[in-house]
């Protein structure tokens, strides 16, 4: 590998793996123990359903953790949809940009890494938007818990492992220690 490709990759390495791991919350949870979303999916589990399957297992944690009630219903599905949508675009950008990766020069490689790091800021401000009215319905003790779960999520998306991971030589969806938590 040339070196400037090397540097360029190292570079935009973690705007990646924070893709892969898009939507905070929502992709954390390692998508080797995700339930298989369709029969036909039994047979041969592709990235794309194992990345749906990973979003609604981690929106039913959040669900059970957070403790959501009946009358918190449409702030809470408002804010599912919002990471069902997030994670399908990252998904179907992140797999188009992989595949086209290896014919990029330099200059269309950087636009793209740009590229998807704007299209996370975009989706992490579409998730904080429906996190919003949602939390604004939440009882003390389901405020407690969730200040907690989403500053764990914070720590282990920006601290050690993240970037234990990535000196390794980890690609998002590869089985990191970022990746397997929950």
């Amino acid at each position: 590998m040339h070196p400037t490709a090397r540097t360029l990759r190292s570079a935009a390495t973690p705007a990646l793996l924070a893709l892969a791991l898009m939507a905070g919350p929502a992709l954390a949870q390692s998508s080797a123990s995700a339930p298989m979303s369709t029969p036909a999916a039994a047979g041969k589990r592709t990235p794309a359903l194992q990345h749906e399957a990973a979003v609604e297992q981690r929106i039913k944690q959040l669900h059970d953790q957070m403790q959501i009630t009946a009358q918190q219903a449409p702030q809470w599905d408002a804010f599912a949809q919002a990471m069902r949508d997030n994670g399908k675009r990252a998904g179907e950008a992140y797999q188009e940009h992989a595949q086209k990766l290896s014919t990029m020069n330099a200059d269309e490689a950087m636009k793209s890494y740009a590229s998807l790091a704007q299209m996370h800021a975009d989706h992490m401000q579409k998730l904080s938007a429906a996190f919003s009215p949602l939390y604004a319905t939440l009882s003390d003790t389901q405020k407690a818990t969730a200040d907690r779960l989403f500053r764990h999520e914070h720590e282990r998306h920006h601290g050690g492992d993240m970037h234990h991971g990535m000196r390794h030589g980890m690609r998002p969806g590869a089985s990191s220690p970022a990746a397997a938590g929950g």
